[in-house]
């Protein structure tokens, strides 16, 4: 069974909102960073946003900081991302991610991170 399953993505007009959910089937006891990541075709893959489970600190990536959010109080095996005022450059698949906290860098690509499949994002003009 895979450890991160998304769920949510599709086909939005810009400046519509989504929203991805991810299952957590890991043990994430202790502090870890959950996040989400997107990678766009030809484009490297970007931490978006992310939640530090420690002290359920935030991080954002600036070009989706006040559109993206990610709702605290969830239970731990449940990630959601909700995404407003969508642009077409928010097009991606986006995907659901865990790794071990190392303070400050729920964004950082090069962390030990176990992976979602990914799902979808098209935003439409």
């Amino acid at each position: 069974r895979a450890q991160l399953v998304e769920s949510g993505g599709g086909s939005v007009p810009a400046g519509g909102s989504l929203r991805l959910s991810c299952t957590v089937y890991l043990n994430t006891y202790g502090r870890w960073c959950m996040s989400w990541f997107r990678q766009a075709p030809g484009k490297y893959r970007e931490g978006v946003a992310g939640i530090n489970t420690g002290d359920d600190s935030t991080y954002y990536v600036d070009s989706v900081r006040g559109r993206f959010t990610i709702p605290q109080g969830n239970p731990k095996e449940r990630l959601d991302l909700e995404m407003s005022n969508l642009k077409s450059e928010d097009t991606a698949t986006y995907y659901c991610a865990a790794a071990r906290s190392t303070a400050g860098r729920c964004l950082d690509p090069t962390l030990s991170w176990t992976w979602g499949r990914g799902t979808q994002v098209a935003v439409t003009s």
